[in-house]
């Protein structure tokens, strides 16, 4: 299958715990101001990759913790990014989503693909970045409107749960 990218970090410590593999699709509709990827606007811009070479990338790099799916917009290529959350859960590694929408309105989406997605991954970072929330303090998020959802623990309590990071 094919996903319109914008690039791939191979070995990233900010876009979730651990060593990651971070994706950046191609497209986003939200347009948030301020954005640090604005280049990922444009759904015809960045290039076409193959799922299967994301996924070889995740099999040949035995230091991943993780996998995350940023962008742009995620939600906007959903097939793609499942493929690539499902190959990475079978890996045993994690996976992380970032969206511009928030968990509510990617619930009411009527797209089996989208529903898959927040069935599968263990962390949503969702809401628009909003320039006059922005904080470099944060952890793996740009702006205090944001939150770190853990999905697991959302299911299992029926209502959001926000992600903490594991006392060590």
């Amino acid at each position: 299958m094919d996903i319109q990218i914008n690039g791939i970090m191979n070995d990233s410590i900010v876009d979730g715990p651990g060593l990651r593999l971070a994706v950046f699709v191609q497209g986003c509709p939200h347009h948030c101001p301020g954005c640090h990827n604005p280049e990922t606007f444009d759904p015809r811009g960045g290039r076409r990759m193959r799922t299967e070479e994301i996924i070889q990338m995740l099999r040949d790099n035995p230091l991943l913790d993780g996998l995350t799916l940023s962008g742009g917009e995620p939600f906007e290529q959903p097939d793609a990014c499942l493929v690539l959350a499902q190959a990475a859960k079978e890996m045993g590694l994690g996976v992380w989503i970032y969206s511009g929408y928030t968990y509510e309105a990617l619930k009411k989406k009527d797209n089996a693909a989208v529903q898959g997605l927040l069935a599968l991954c263990d962390v949503l970072v969702d809401g628009p970045f909003v320039l006059a929330e922005r904080s470099l303090e944060l952890d793996f998020r740009g702006s205090k409107n944001q939150r770190l959802i853990d999905l697991k623990k959302t299911r299992e309590v029926g209502s959001v749960a926000l992600w903490a990071r594991p006392a060590w």
